[in-house]
């Protein structure tokens, strides 16, 4: 797969527009970042699944895809190694990042698979946030309690 094959299959995505982040071009749908290109060199791009997208992805094809190093990495962030990729592959995995990026109406109206996981977009986004907290060590959040009017 070349850059530019990655770019047209990251731009099918509804909705989602080109824009540039760190002197290297990153694909958004509703201002968030899914998918990056050119980042550490020009034969990789970066996709933002679940960790747990992402265990599977490098479970299955440890050639094309690999964590991005530190906090980022354990977070979701997935190296691709473009050479190495099928169009398939990146499509799906491509899917899941944007599907896990786009706001819930949007990503509920279009029907995508999740390149490794299962379940709605809500039920990914969830455990996402839940394996962050775990990742970064933050309590859950507390819910208050809420007294009864006098």
């Amino acid at each position: 797969m070349t850059p530019n094959d990655f770019r047209k299959l990251a731009l099918s995505f509804p909705e989602t527009v080109e824009s540039a982040h760190m002197n290297h071009p990153d694909f958004r749908v509703a201002g968030k970042i899914f998918a990056t290109l050119g980042y550490p060199n020009k034969e990789r791009a970066m996709l933002k699944v679940t960790p747990v997208e992402q265990e599977m992805l490098v479970r299955v094809e440890p050639v094309v895809f690999s964590p991005v190093a530190g906090a980022w990495g354990r977070q979701g962030s997935t190296s691709v190694n473009l050479k190495a990729a099928k169009t398939t592959t990146i499509r799906r995995a491509l899917a899941a990042a944007w599907q896990l990026a786009a706001p819930e109406g949007l990503s509920q109206r279009v029907p995508t698979k999740a390149a490794a996981g299962t379940g709605s977009a809500k039920t990914r986004k969830s455990e996402a946030a839940r394996v962050s907290r775990k990742e970064t060590r933050l309590p859950p959040k507390r819910q208050r309690k809420r007294r009864k009017p006098s």
